[in-house]
């Protein structure tokens, strides 16, 4: 690493560009459709950037594009320096960059450095023997023992995020790897120095390429605690997971997200923004400080679990029980009083991992639905930090109802339904696909409702998109929200103009 005597921590506070920004998280799989074959595409969002210009975002998240076999729906990359030819090119995504800063919206690009893909060549080299110079890029350990089958007991009994054990043998070394999402995405070993340092070179690739910064995707889970020790919370049979009990906010992730500003974010003018589970207001004040020398915010998950049920039997967000207005409003008072004045903090409704917001905290019917969604925009948008738009949520869209498992695409739904229903039969088919018509990630992920022709003017017609669209696409679309001078649409537009322009004072900074 580089010399950090000369270094000078960045200050954050006062007036900076990402304060004042409103942020459109695109999907891409699930945007537009440009070339026809079902999947959207970078040609699809340079396509509709007037749109987004016209609406007054001056940021995009652009969701990975990396290129990717595709386990998790990007979040598993293959190559850090290639797009997936799902999306299309290279020479594809410097269009679409060029032309979002014509309009005057920069692009953040989604950062996944806890993990890769096992496909990765890193990880390829690490499982190739135990001597490869790659591997200690991830993390590899021997066998607690073995059961009186013989068969290998995992180093602890930690549970990956989308159920069963974090830890895959393999065979050929006689190691188990770490894995706290699906197995096919190791865990990298961030205490080794050079996986530190090939990960910032990539990083600053990037950033010279011309990107406006990142979101860091699972940030907080990098740094394991020291020993491995069991986690007292994993339950199997509730299909459980580890992540918001032991590893979160390891011992060593505040000085290594030092070192990675330091030797990246701190050398250009961008917009940093960390996912953090299990993360507090008080947390938030060393991850977003204004004097701390790390991120400019990040996106906590407290209003995200106000409808979990902590004493349900599904374990997790599976566990529903209907939120209280009073939690909600509480948990987002804690969050800005505590923040005021110490950090910055992100807001945010829905995103590609959560539900649609006006099916989860409003009310989605024919009556309601417009008036609802409007509230939640406005209530969302005059707190303090930076607000996100999520793909459709401007035009009001909606949890989405497929009869069958076999229509929906999350590898984290279809396995809690394998799990639960198949597998273990503790849920019926229709008790497990209620849950997942509730929490389910693919609520978020079906395509952009464009129009009222068919699929929704997302894919031409005659072609048959990766999910399929929405059925009340013909209801809800762009096409019908641009036309109607009462919209959601106009009502976000409005709530944009006036945290950049005339009440940005009072919104943004009071």
């Amino acid at each position: 690493m580089s010399n950090s005597e000369a270094y000078e921590v960045p200050s954050y506070e006062g007036r900076q560009w990402w304060k004042e920004a409103v942020v459109y998280q695109v999907y891409p799989r699930s945007f537009n459709d440009a070339n026809g074959d079902g999947i959207g595409d970078l040609k699809g969002i340079t396509e509709k950037l007037p749109y987004l210009a016209k609406l007054g975002i001056n940021v995009i998240w652009l969701s990975p594009v990396f290129d990717s076999p595709n386990v998790d729906n990007g979040y598993d990359i293959s190559d850090y320096f290639a797009i997936m030819s799902d999306f299309g090119t290279m020479e594809d995504f410097d269009e679409m960059l060029e032309t979002a800063h014509e309009h005057g919206i920069k692009i953040l690009m989604d950062l996944v450095a806890n993990h890769t893909s096992d496909e990765h060549p890193w990880f390829k080299e690490s499982r190739s023997s135990k001597d490869n110079p790659y591997r200690d890029y991830y993390i590899w350990k021997d066998p607690k023992g073995f059961d009186e089958d013989g068969n290998p007991i995992p180093p602890n009994n930690w549970a990956s995020e989308f159920g069963g054990p974090a830890w895959e043998w393999d065979e050929a070394t006689g190691q188990f790897y770490l894995h706290i999402f699906f197995k096919e995405q190791p865990d990298l070993n961030w205490e080794n120095e050079k996986v530190r340092e090939d990960l910032y070179s990539m990083v600053r690739w990037w950033l010279d390429k011309g990107v406006d910064g990142f979101r860091l995707d699972a940030i907080n889970i990098i740094s394991k605690p020291e020993g491995y020790p069991d986690d007292p919370s994993t339950d199997f049979e509730k299909h459980t997971s580890s992540i918001p009990f032991v590893i979160a906010n390891g011992t060593m992730v505040h000085p290594w997200m030092k070192e990675l500003t330091r030797e990246t974010f701190s050398r250009y003018d961008v917009m940093t923004v960390g996912e953090t589970s299990a993360t507090s207001p008080e947390d938030a004040k060393l991850w977003a400080g204004y004097h701390t020398g790390e991120l400019n915010m990040i996106f906590h998950f407290d209003h995200m679990g106000v409808d979990n049920d902590p004493n349900g039997n599904l374990g997790g967000k599976w566990s529903y029980a209907p939120y209280k207005l009073t939690e909600l409003k509480r948990i987002l008072n804690d969050w800005q009083t505590t923040l005021a004045g110490n950090a910055w903090g992100s807001l945010y409704w829905n995103n590609h991992d959560q539900p649609r917001v006006v099916s989860r905290f409003g009310n989605d019917s024919d009556e309601f639905r417009t008036l609802s969604a409007k509230q939640l925009a406005t209530t969302l948008h005059f707190m303090q930090g930076t607000p996100y738009i999520y793909q459709g949520e401007e035009l009001g869209m909606t949890n989405v109802k497929f009869d069958s498992i076999e229509d929906y695409r999350d590898g984290d739904s279809i396995r809690f339904y394998e799990d639960m229903h198949i597998d273990h039969k503790r849920l019926s088919h229709e008790e497990a696909m209620q849950a997942i018509y509730i929490k389910g990630r693919d609520n978020a992920r079906t395509p952009v409702q464009w129009d009222a022709s068919a699929n929704g003017g997302f894919s031409p017609e005659g072609v048959t998109p990766w999910i399929a669209v929405n059925p009340n696409y013909p209801a809800i679309n762009a096409e019908a929200v641009l036309a109607d001078e009462d919209s959601i649409f106009y009502h976000y537009q409005q709530l944009v103009a006036l945290r950049r322009g005339k009440l940005k004072d009072l919104m943004v900074y009071a």
